[in-house]
Formats: structure tokens, C-alpha cells, sequence
């Protein structure tokens, strides 16, 4: 263990394999590439990008640097939020889900509140809402059917709502930074439903359940407590060392990025008419 006096020096260390950024929004891609070029693999936080543009150019700088590059959505290496896709992926047919991520308020001089740093619920936490409306739909081509945003004084998005397409499958999602506690995903598909309850995105060392009725048969499947960010890490960790786990796909967070951009341009329109 040893301190180091920059950012600089973490990533050009020889002893250092792989990188954590952890930093506000807005430094991510800057950080990210300064990483990559110094030959590093690269384990970031949610969201990735500020935007889609952002997440395409670090994607092409992990390509020239032939190094992993991940976001670090660490409810996707959940158990349960794996079983819940691979139900899904078993059903045939449209699907209609609901996807939410809410708290009642952030301080006033939280850096979620400052557009300079990427602020607003959509980025802080609708990322993880319309993150799970692309699997719940099964879908990486999404399409943003309609958007609505409450802005604050500071110029973030205090709360974004927005229904989501792919397909005849529907999706809504709610981020909000002023409505009471809730976390949670809903999906129908024929003769299945699939629930993920509270806290849907941030369990954490804690045992959980995923509601399950299927063909008219409720059922409760349980999990044992775990730590899916460990898992993310251990992960990530393995693949560095060129052994075989699985890590969240580029693409999947392109196209996450994609989907926000466009909700961002649709309450955009909605509110300029």
C-alpha cells in the first residue's frame, strides 16, 4: 500500500493493472482515456459518459489500447438481476415493463445538482431505470416514445419520466430526486411476470427475492446476501488476468447512452412547444 500526490501517477504506475474512476460525470471520459493510453484496463462508474458521444469515444480508445473498459453498473453482476433476464430471455412474445429509481432530496450543494458535473436524476439514477428497461425488453435498439423532465433552479433534471419502445414491448421509467424512496422493475411478458422489489438496483449484502408468476403461479425466489459490487470487481479483476468471467458489454452501454440522449432531446422538444 502506498499514496500517490495525482490521478497521473495511478495510471502511469507500473504496478498498477488495472483503474477505478470514481470520479464525478463530468471527468470520466477524460480520466478514462488518460488510463487507456497509459496502457491500463478500466473500471468506471455509472454512467460512463456524460453522453453517447463521450462513451463512443472512449470505446474507440479501448479499442487502439487493446485494453478492457467497463462500466461499472455493478447491479447488472447481481444474481438476481441475471436470473430475472434469463427468465425473461425464455419468454416469447411483447413485453410491457416498468422501471424506477426515487429519493425525496439531494443538499443543496451536492454535486448532482451541478450541470457543469453531470448532474440530474436522469444521469445519477434513471441510468439504472433505463438500463433495466433495455433488458427488460430485450432490446439494445430502443426507442423514446415520449419524455417529460422538472428542472431545477440549478438547471438539472429534478425528476424525467419517459416511456421507452422496442418492438410492441413498452417501457416506462421515473428518476427522481424529489419523490419518497422507491427502487424497483416490473416486467410482463406472456403468461410471465417478473418483479425485483426494493431496493431493485442497490442490494447489498443482504438476502433478496425475485417475484415470479408464471402461468398464473406465484412463487418467491430467493437470494442469499452477497456483495455485487465485489462481484463486479472480482469480475473485472479475472478478465484482467485473462481468465474467462463476464463483464457488462460496450455496446450495452452505448446504447443505455444513446437512450438517454434521447430522452434528454424529447423532454426537450415537449417542453419547448
Amino acid at each position: 500500500m502506498r499514496a500517490v500526490s495525482s490521478y497521473d501517477e495511478v495510471c502511469t504506475a507500473e504496478d498498477v493493472d488495472v483503474v477505478y474512476i470514481s470520479l464525478p460525470n463530468d471527468a470520466h471520459s477524460h480520466w478514462v482515456q488518460t488510463a487507456l493510453a497509459a496502457g491500463k484496463h478500466v473500471l468506471c462508474e455509472k454512467p460512463l459518459g456524460m453522453d453517447a458521444d463521450e462513451v463512443a469515444a472512449m470505446t474507440d480508445a479501448a479499442t487502439r489500447a487493446g485494453c478492457l473498459l467497463v462500466e461499472g453498473a455493478w447491479d447488472r453482476w447481481h444474481p438476481r438481476t441475471q436470473r430475472a433476464q434469463a427468465l425473461l430471455a425464455e419468454a416469447a412474445g411483447p413485453r410491457v415493463a416498468r422501471a424506477w429509481f426515487t429519493f425525496p432530496s439531494v443538499p443543496a450543494d451536492n454535486y448532482r445538482l451541478d450541470p457543469a458535473h453531470g448532474g440530474g436524476a436522469l444521469l445519477d439514477i434513471g441510468c439504472y431505470a433505463v438500463a433495466a428497461a433495455h433488458w427488460a425488453l430485450g432490446a439494445e435498439d430502443v426507442t423514446v416514445v415520449s419524455a417529460e423532465q422538472r428542472m431545477s433552479s440549478t438547471g438539472v433534471d429534478l425528476t424525467t419520466t419517459a416511456v421507452l419502445a422496442a418492438g410492441e414491448g413498452r417501457a416506462e421509467v421515473t428518476a427522481s430526486f424529489e419523490r419518497p424512496e422507491s427502487q424497483g422493475v416490473e416486467v410482463e411478458a406472456p403468461g410471465l411476470r417478473v418483479e425485483i422489489p426494493d431496493p431493485a438496483f442497490t442490494s447489498w449484502r443482504t438476502p433478496s427475492v425475485l417475484r415470479v408468476v408464471e402461468d398464473g403461479v406465484t412463487r418467491e425466489e430467493e437470494f442469499p446476501a452477497c456483495d455485487a459490487y465485489q462481484l463486479m470487481v472480482e469480475a473485472m479483476s479475472a478478465r484482467s488476468r485473462g481468465q474467462d468471467a463476464w463483464l457488462l458489454p460496450l455496446s450495452t452501454s452505448r446504447a443505455v447512452a444513446t437512450t438517454l440522449d434521447e430522452i434528454v432531446r424529447r423532454a426537450s422538444d415537449v417542453s419547448a412547444s
